[in-house]
């Protein structure tokens, strides 16, 4: 026979729960084996009465040790003491009178139940041992055949006894590794369920933020429509009608009055379709039928026709496809720039440069106006923003973006409003950077540069 596996570490608890049938039939098989040795003629009456006191004890001691102190099966030394107690009378029972190896089964039950692995196996051949000494009763073990036949009986019943209780170890591992395993996925499952419920809270928080996000970066977007094209539009148009009013008063030019009328409608007529097009988020109309240097171009041609100022537009480079929100961006910055030329710069002419590079594309616009003080400016929007626009001033320093802290000055000095925040607001947005140089009596220029690949595609 092939010894079996060893089981793996960490025995199972005992089975503290109590069994009905373990409670009764010890002590039913014991009154019926003593009725049994009453019952034949053999053996003498000595043996019946120690075969009733033996009983009687091991009655005593199943009830003082087992029913009467449940508490002491969960304690595995006492649950020794008890069986091998158990044995020992089931021993001198048998000897006594082979007809008490019918109770001896009983007392596998308690082996089986309440002793610690690798005891179980200790107790089961014990109880194999007894029960086949009562099966061999008639075997005379004098002689070696005899002998023989009792050690083949022996090792019947022991092999029995370890195969079951083997079989039965190997059930309960299984019983308890199913049991943890479904207590496993059962907590699992819970904390699967919790997590679902705390993710489906954070999405909530996040759609919740993604649309306030959206909300705020619509708000911008409409309001930088509306300074590029309403306001820009108003503001042609307000010059030109006072123009209009001042041709009217000059005898020398009777038609003057009727030129800058039909400017300040025709920008009224622009400033309504470009209105739309905002609100509808869609690309500025010179942008849906030319390409980025072509739009330049007309809305250079359209500003200097309306102010009267030359604007040369030069494009430098191979062209090169470009993402539409670049395109509009920096559409939009030329607008700004030149609409800035026309309320401070004084300017007699304007050149605008796009530049297509390896990487970047670069739009420059520069004008030979009165320029200003970059520094006294940058000063001036410290000292009326306190300490942080000192901040935002050294760190635009620190990355050479120095139109950013100098769109905070003009800001406040200018335009009292959103010019040159307009700019930096969308360049930054793609990416890009917005430079801006001046000196008092030379001018100024205003550089945007945006990478050619979109924003997420350039910062990969």
């Amino acid at each position: 026979m092939t010894s079996p596996m060893p089981p793996p570490p960490g025995p199972p608890t005992l089975d503290e729960r109590s069994h009905p049938v373990l409670d009764v039939l010890p002590y039913g098989m014991l009154a019926f084996c003593v009725l049994l040795t009453f019952s034949f003629s053999e053996p003498g009456l000595h043996a019946r009465l120690a075969g009733l006191i033996l009983s009687a004890a091991s009655a005593a001691w199943i009830g003082w040790m087992y029913t009467l102190h449940p508490a002491w099966r969960s304690r595995p030394r006492m649950m020794v003491l008890f069986i091998t107690v158990l044995i020992v009378l089931g021993a001198l029972l048998i000897l006594d009178n082979t007809v008490f190896g019918i109770y001896t089964f009983t007392i596998y039950f308690f082996v089986l139940r309440y002793l610690m692995w690798p005891w179980r196996l200790v107790g089961a051949a014990a109880v194999g041992v007894l029960a086949a000494t009562s099966q061999a009763y008639g075997v005379n073990k004098d002689t070696f055949g005899g002998a023989a036949i009792y050690l083949v009986i022996v090792a019947v019943n022991v092999t029995i006894a370890l195969a079951y209780t083997w079989s039965r170890w190997t059930t309960t591992l299984l019983d308890d590794r199913r049991r943890n395993a479904l207590e496993e996925l059962s907590t699992a499952n819970r904390k699967l369920e919790a997590t679902l419920a705390e993710n489906a809270g954070l999405q909530q928080q996040l759609l919740t933020q993604a649309r306030e996000a959206g909300v705020t970066d619509e708000r911008q977007r409409m309001a930088r429509e509306i300074h590029d094209t309403l306001a820009q539009g108003l503001t042609g148009i307000i010059t030109q009608l006072q123009a209009a009013e001042q041709a009217a008063d000059d005898p020398d030019d009777p038609a003057g009055w009727r030129r800058h009328f039909d400017a300040a409608t025709g920008l009224a007529r622009e400033s309504l379709s470009e209105a739309r097009r905002s609100v509808e988020a869609l690309r500025p109309e010179s942008l849906e039928t030319a390409r980025l240097s072509d739009a330049l171009g007309d809305v250079a041609g359209r500003w200097s026709a309306l102010h009267g100022i030359p604007v040369q537009v030069t494009t430098t480079g191979t062209a090169r496809p470009m993402p539409p929100e670049a395109e509009f961006a920096l559409l939009r910055t030329a607008q700004e720039a030149l609409a800035n030329v026309a309320k401070h710069a004084g300017a007699t002419r304007v050149g605008v440069t796009l530049s297509y590079m390896e990487h970047d594309v670069a739009l420059d616009v520069r004008d030979d106006g009165r320029g200003f003080d970059l520094g006294k400016l940058c000063a001036q929007a410290a000292g009326g923003n306190g300490k942080a626009g000192s901040h935002r001033t050294s760190q635009s320093r620190n990355h050479g973006l120095v139109g950013l802290s100098v769109g905070d000055g003009l800001r406040h000095t200018h335009d009292g409003g959103f010019g040159l925040v307009a700019m930096r607001q969308r360049i930054e947005s793609l990416a890009g950077t917005l430079q801006v140089e001046s000196e008092p009596g030379t001018g100024t220029g205003i550089s945007a540069c945006l990478p050619l690949a979109a924003p997420a595609e350039a910062r990969s």
